[in-house]
């Protein structure tokens, strides 16, 4: 019997307001999903057609992840601590800087910070431990020491760098290397209680774009089942599916046709039953498409995909530019819930 998936059609028009079900308890409702298979062309179904064991996945209302709630979109701010990020490499290296960065990303609408001390960029060399905890950990502790309360994420591959994040203040684990890298990662999480994020990745940092175009038979089911498996091996280690979060890993060992296959269809991950991150933020396909070599000036491209991955559901963006990002989801939240705006001008 051939495998199928379902992918939920978010419905965005305004004249299906209140309509069908409700997508893992956020903003997005549907009706209809659709089924794919790697034999068979798609074809859609009616939600009401589906026993309810089916649909569960979909319709169970998400966790909240460090205190923050799934029920409207939340933003995680990039804070690179690193000397060669592809973005930001440099700009907030030292221990003032950074601290002085995570504030203002905070002040300007950024629900938690994620803080990284080794860049997996294309072509990276691995970082040695030590020298990775002795960038983060200090940030980590002094953001604490100034106050800051929200919840900060580290992002590595490494389990004893998880250790040292979580001791000095960090909340959430982000790992980029999908558990492939140090599977002792997970048994950190389960044993600290922390959330975890998984991504889907390939190869290496080093390795990685150069094994993309020949990886995938169907990148989009391809990557599913990997996340999939990836939750699966996280849950075994004992973190519950509640704490876990899945990212697509969009420019991960991924060509501009895989990005964009996996960004149409991005709705199909629902189906886990984790929470979704989603991080594009800057990235080289925003340049190809945009014609924009500079990746400082590609917050407008990044926001663009950003919106269109909130309407299919998904609960996290992680960005460089908070304040662009928080006014596009402001200004489409106003458009997403009929008759708030409405309601007040008639206030005024």
């Amino acid at each position: 019997m051939r495998q199928s998936y379902l992918r939920p059609i978010p419905l965005t028009d305004p004249a299906e307001a209140g309509a069908g079900l409700p997508l893992a308890g956020g903003w997005v409702r549907f009706t209809h999903l659709e089924r794919l298979s790697r034999d068979a062309p798609p074809e859609i179904v009616a939600a009401t057609d589906l026993p309810q064991a089916v649909l569960a996945p979909f319709l169970a209302p998400r966790a909240a992840i460090a205190g923050l709630t799934c029920d409207r979109p939340r933003i995680m701010g990039i804070l690179n601590v690193t000397p060669d990020s592809f973005s930001d490499g440099g700009r907030h290296a030292g221990q003032d800087a950074a601290i002085a960065a995570a504030q203002r990303m905070l002040a300007d609408g950024a629900d938690l910070i994620d803080i990284g001390g080794e860049s997996t960029r294309p072509g990276a060399a691995e970082l040695a431990i030590a020298a990775e905890i002795d960038r983060i950990a200090p940030v980590i502790a002094g953001l604490r020491a100034a106050g800051v309360s929200a919840p900060i994420s580290l992002d590595t591959r490494k389990a004893a760098v998880a250790m040292a994040g979580l001791a000095a203040g960090a909340d959430v684990i982000n790992d980029v290397s999908g558990l492939r890298h140090d599977p002792g990662l997970a048994d950190v999480a389960a044993a600290q209680g922390a959330p975890l994020i998984v991504m889907h990745s390939i190869g290496t940092p080093e390795t990685m774009q150069g094994m993309a175009s020949d990886a995938y038979d169907d990148v989009l089911l391809d990557v599913y089942d990997a996340l999939a498996a990836i939750v699966a091996q996280a849950e075994a280690a004992g973190v519950p599916r509640a704490r876990i979060m899945i990212d697509p890993g969009i420019g991960f060992g991924k060509t501009l046709a895989q990005n964009m296959a996996l960004l149409a269809r991005l709705s199909l991950f629902h189906g886990l039953g984790c929470a979704i991150l989603l991080g594009v933020s800057r990235k080289g396909m925003i340049g190809t498409i945009s014609g924009e070599a500079d990746p400082a000036k590609r917050g407008p491209g990044s926001a663009a995909i950003g919106l269109w991955a909130v309407q299919q559901g998904i609960q996290m963006l992680r960005v460089h530019d908070i304040a662009l990002h928080q006014q596009a989801l402001a200004l489409w939240q106003a458009l997403a819930t009929p008759g708030v705006v409405g309601q007040e001008e008639r206030k005024r």
